[in-house]
């Protein structure tokens, strides 16, 4: 029996209002799950690499302890052999009390220069290693075990300074897999620094491997470390630890990016990256970060299945309920008469254009409480929340890209400015100098700045701009730009603050000032003209006189007044005199019980050690009095520290080689 074409006509188009309404609501579907995959993903990207983090952090601040630590103690015993010659009875009980002391440490050894301890005899090296819970001794001085060859003695004796060596395996000493630190110290004939040996203390890899391969964010992820030259120390692999490096295995596997990974790493930065093909047999994250004391750095390998894997379940859940949704979907439309295959075909249209991003769209009214208006309800339900997902994640993420933006700016402007530690004036220039800038907050108003403005003449100085925070360190930034300028065009330090102080004034809205002192030193001749513009008085420390606080002109602040004057003043210094200039953060620092440090107390500081004429080492000698003294009271105020020796008339008057520039 035939069908008649009407009943033809109602049966497609049911068939085709189901397949219409079907595709419509899969669409939907299909961009709440690829919305809700993608962004899961990246906030889940984002977990693990702050979860990286904090647990790498937490290893590298209990690292850097451990490794501090043992740093204190060769440090210690080099800065008594440069002011006390011992005899091979003091000397070998002073490495047993060190290694008593230190449990921490494997073993230590001090090693002499051929032939300086004992004219007749060419090596002498003690060394002291533990074994079991007894020290043994050995003696590294012979043909077989020429130390002078090893980096942990060259590399100190070279660079003039102390540091890590690369780890190694110790065969001529105390047979184990090591890294060793070395501090020199030296001989001061004639005012003169000459290298005389070098205090090392040794630490066992086993302990910072086994703390290192307990690193690990999921099942199969791991830790690795890897030395200053990208050679592993530490890898779930033993074979690759002491024996590849990062770069070996790249140049074996042709894998540039693995190659530029080691460099990131070796260059001490921090990242969180896919990991390069040729480093991992599956697709994987990878976060490292660097070990500050020793140059090390650490990585965590977290495989992507495994921090994807509840994504993946979530969605292949989703996916079985929305087929199942679908299907009953299916089943009701097939049912369903034609009085509603209007409003159905307007909740599709609409539907159509949320899925395709447009989340204003209005959705149709309500008419009755059937399937299409719950369909319709639900719908709006979801465009709402995703609306207010959207516009609430969108907030959030540009407040703290901003915030991050700003302060990056503001350091790196500051920092930017200020001379780098490792900034050195030339051999035998006459003078030494060394300063130090520690903020209060992410980014600070404090400044110094020097630098050579002929061959004759330096300038340096040192400020204190109003206010914290980002409009400080922009402030901080035109004034340190304006002093370079200007100094280099200029001899005379009242004139150099008062063209500074003209270009400040300048549109200053904000009102900001800086306190600023100013001084340029002839270092043929000694003679230190200086300035001042509000800021605190330096000290004056002469070799055989107490620290006195240097006289200093009036002078009002900068940026304040236009039309304000300078006046410079001059003092003659006498080879080995020092000016120490600072900045409020050292003498208005607080204890807990509300204390300032105060003038006295800073002057007492400077006459303490008058034979040690380091200006790195006075430097760091303010810093650390005023860390004590504030305790755990929080840094209030920004500290900059600026000290400035004269040695003498240069070398190249003299016509014999110096101590050189200082940092």
């Amino acid at each position: 029996m035939s069908r008649t074409p009407g009943k033809n006509r109602r049966r497609g188009l049911a068939y085709r209002l189901s397949l219409t309404i079907l595709a419509g609501t899969a669409v939907i579907f299909l961009a709440a799950f690829g919305y809700s995959y993608y962004y899961s993903r990246q906030l889940a990207l984002h977990y693990v690499e702050d979860n990286a983090r904090y647990l790498t952090q937490s290893v590298v601040n209990r690292i850097e302890l451990y490794v501090q630590g043992i740093e204190k103690a060769p440090l210690f015993m080099a800065s008594m052999l440069e002011k006390k010659a011992l005899s091979r009875a003091e000397l070998e009980d002073q490495i047993r009390s060190m290694l008593d002391a230190n449990p921490d440490i494997f073993s230590s050894a001090v090693a002499f220069e051929p032939y300086v301890f004992d004219p007749s005899r060419k090596y002498y090296a003690p060394f002291y290693f533990r074994e079991g819970r007894f020290l043994k001794r050995r003696d590294l001085g012979n043909e077989a075990y020429r130390y002078d060859q090893w980096d942990w003695y060259q590399i100190p004796r070279e660079m003039r300074e102390d540091g890590w060596s690369e780890p190694y395996f110790d065969e001529g000493g105390a047979g184990i897999m090591m890294s060793t630190f070395s501090a020199p110290f030296f001989q001061r004939p004639g005012g003169r620094r000459k290298f005389r040996g070098v205090v090392t203390a040794d630490i066992s890899l086993g302990w910072l491997v086994e703390v290192v391969s307990r690193i690990s964010i999921t099942p199969s992820g791991y830790a690795f470390l890897l030395s200053r030259n990208g050679v592993f120390v530490s890898h779930p692999e033993r074979k690759l630890i002491l024996r590849e490096s990062i770069f070996s295995i790249a140049e074996e596997k042709g894998d540039a990016a693995l190659r530029e990974l080691g460099r990131r790493m070796v260059r001490g930065e921090t990242g969180f990256m896919p990991a390069p093909d040729g480093f991992t047999p599956e697709k994987s994250w990878l976060y490292y970060e660097p070990l500050p004391s020793t140059g090390w750095s650490i990585g965590i390998v977290i495989p992507e299945r495994e921090l994807l894997s509840g994504i993946h379940r979530l969605t292949l859940a989703g996916a079985a309920i929305a087929a199942i949704g679908l299907s009953a979907l299916l089943i009701l439309v097939v049912g369903v008469s034609r009085n509603i295959t209007r409003p159905i075909r307007e909740l599709a249209v609409r539907a159509g254009a949320i899925s395709k991003g447009d989340l204003d769209v209005p959705l149709p009214p309500l008419e009755a409480r059937d399937e299409v208006g719950e369909l319709t309800a639900s719908f709006e339900e979801m465009r709402l929340s995703l609306k207010d997902y959207i516009r609430n994640l969108r907030e959030t993420t540009a407040a703290k890209e901003r915030m991050e933006s700003e302060l990056l700016i503001a350091r790196n402007i500051q920092m930017s400015f200020v001379p780098k530690r490792s900034h050195r004036l030339p051999e035998g220039a006459g003078v030494e100098i060394y300063g130090t800038l520690a903020p209060a907050q992410e980014v600070g108003g404090d400044l110094y700045n020097f630098f050579l403005v002929d061959d004759d003449h330096l300038f340096f100085a040192v400020g204190d701009v109003s206010g914290k925070g980002i409009p400080a360190a922009l402030f901080m930034a035109v004034t340190i730009t304006l002093m370079k300028g200007i100094a280099r065009q200029n001899t005379d330090p009242s004139d150099i603050l008062e063209r500074i102080n003209g270009e400040l004034c300048q549109e200053n809205d904000s009102l900001m000032f800086v306190t600023v002192f100013c001084g340029i030193l002839n270092v043929r001749t000694g003679e230190l003209r200086y300035s001042n513009a509000g800021h605190n008085p330096p000290v004056l420390r002469s070799r055989g006189n107490n620290a006195r606080w240097l006289q200093v002109p009036e002078g009002v602040l900068l940026g304040v007044f236009e039309d304000a004057a300078y006046r410079t003043e001059r003092i003659h210094l006498d080879p080995g005199d020092e000016v120490i200039l600072y900045t409020d953060g050292v003498t208005e620092a607080m204890n807990p019980e509300k204390l300032f440090y105060g003038d006295a107390r800073l002057l007492g500081i400077v006459d303490e050690k008058k034979e040690d004429a380091d200006p790195v080492r006075l430097v760091e000698r303010v810093v650390e009095s005023v860390r004590v003294f504030a305790d755990t009271e929080p840094q209030s105020d920004d500290i900059t520290v600026l000290a400035v020796r004269w040695t003498g008339p240069p070398a190249s008057d003299s016509g014999a080689s110096g101590n050189g520039g200082a940092v």
